[in-house]
């Protein structure tokens, strides 16, 4: 034994150090544009997006606040960090696999036999055994191995799927908080409005009771009053389910976060300068394209796990055990017992089955590839939309704005000519009901414009680090 145990363990050992079956993964080079497909308006440069904390540019103490409440509260987030930690004891099982096992077990029993046979044992028999088995799977083409580089592969994927949870909540809360604000100032806006719109009633009221209008323009007015009080509650409404929705996101039960919010109709206004670089850095950036290259390459390693399964399993494996019938026996030379030696396992003939499965891997390699691809290929599209919006609701906001200057003027020009019996009542309808649409328009585009560049920011990957946290979770 002296001779033979040295020996078997210099063959194990050569024999794990043989390169492992299966593809060599190699990180996919995806051509992407060289620049963004989008005109860059003012405001937006080709530099390196700074985009880890990108709400601070919103300056409000308010949205930070919650961004940091969500970070901690949501629900998403930790189901997502629980799967990371899954992840990471499932590479330990795997990494485990390359270990030798070592168990220990024993008995005591009193047996007693028949002595209708022959050779009968004297009755009864007490019987003593104490063991110690271990045995190590020598992993001669590298199934294991390459089973270890598919779990470690899959826990970076579920990493930057955790990442990627990070960048949807940060946008979900700003653009529900912006909509919150921007609701805000829509029923300010309206009741604003009403309480001008009241004061036309009371002056056609004045003016029919003088004899110098219709009861057709007290009619009028009071039904232009009407419709614009009834568009209240459902401002209402809409500002209660964004309430709900934020307290959700916050970890939270709705109405809980109304203390929070406060009042006001100020909308939060991003920083006017965005960088959005290169599309190539939306590949190091986003977490999802990184996700799934880490898929990909972790289903590259599956292929060498399926292909091993075509070759010999060479293993060692031993026991020592005393075992005795006598308790004052039971420590002696005598009682020891020992067995030690080489195994192997070959799934010589199961009717192609694995070939099968190599094939299986195989197209599932080409799936993940393919799912790669086309999640890049997403990701540029996403911005681009996102580079358009910002653009395009730029100039409608513009629009709007000087829309709403011009109705200013026309109204405070109406009113009077009306006051003084120069038009009649439908001219001024026709001009509170403008300046009413033209304002309220423009609040909804100022809040839509701070939305869109929330949803660059998302787009960008903006929230986490360019690169993946290989120690831990890490957050902005």
């Amino acid at each position: 034994m002296n001779r033979f145990f040295p020996c078997i363990l210099t063959l194990a050992l050569g024999l794990s150090a043989c390169a492992p079956v299966g593809p060599n993964y190699a990180s996919p080079g995806i051509p992407v544009p060289d620049a963004w497909n989008a005109s860059l308006q003012a405001g937006l440069d080709k530099s390196t997006p700074q985009i880890q904390g990108w709400w601070r540019g919103f300056n409000d103490s308010k949205l930070n606040k919650l961004i940091a409440l969500a970070e901690t509260q949501n629900r998403d987030v930790a189901i997502a960090a629980e799967r990371v930690e899954e992840a990471r004891a499932m590479r330990g099982i795997a990494r485990g696999g390359l270990a030798p096992f070592v168990g220990a077990g024993g008995r005591v029993s009193r047996e007693r036999s028949s002595e209708a046979l022959p050779f009968a044992k004297p009755n009864p028999t007490n019987f003593y055994d104490s063991h110690i088995d271990a045995g190590w799977e020598m992993d001669f083409v590298g199934g294991l191995r390459r089973a270890v580089e598919a779990s470690s592969a899959s826990l970076e994927a579920i990493e930057e799927y955790y990442h990627d949870t990070m960048v949807i909540i940060y946008a979900e809360v700003a653009s529900s908080y912006v909509e919150y604000r921007t609701i805000q100032r829509r029923i300010s806006i309206a009741k604003s409005n009403i309480s001008k719109q009241a004061e036309s009633v009371k002056i056609t009221s004045g003016r029919k009771e003088a004899g110098l209008a219709p009861q057709i323009d007290v009619s009028q007015a009071e039904s232009n009053l009407a419709t614009s009080r009834a568009l209240i509650p459902q401002l209402q409404t809409q500002l209660a389910a964004t309430t709900n929705r934020l307290a959700v996101l916050l970890g939270r039960y709705p109405g809980s976060v109304v203390s929070l919010l406060g009042s006001s109709d100020d909308i939060p206004n991003p920083k006017r300068s965005v960088s959005v670089g290169i599309p190539a850095d939306l590949i190091r950036a986003r977490p999802d394209v990184r996700a799934a290259e880490r898929q990909l390459a972790a289903q590259t390693a599956q292929i060498g796990v399926a292909k091993a399964e075509l070759y010999p399993k060479f293993s060692l494996s031993g026991t020592f055990a005393l075992q005795s019938i006598d308790s004052g026996d039971f420590l002696s030379s005598q009682a020891r017992a020992y067995s030690l030696g080489p195994g192997f396992q070959w799934r010589i003939f199961e009717g192609g089955r694995i070939r099968e499965l190599v094939r299986v891997e195989e197209s599932r390699t080409r799936q993940a590839l393919a799912t790669y691809e086309k999640t890049v290929l997403q990701a540029v599209a996403e911005v681009e939309t996102a580079l358009s919006s910002i653009r395009y609701e730029s100039a409608r906001s513009n629009h709007l704005d000087k829309a709403v200057e011009w109705s200013e003027e026309t109204v405070t020009l109406i009113t009077k000519n009306y006051t003084e019996g120069l038009v009649d009542f439908q001219n001024v309808l026709d001009a509170q009901r403008t300046i009413f649409a033209n304002q309220d328009a423009a609040a909804a585009s100022e809040g839509q414009y701070a939305i869109n560049h929330i949803a660059l920011y998302r787009a960008l990957g903006g929230g986490t680090r360019m690169q993946s946290a290989k120690a831990g979770i890490d957050k902005p």
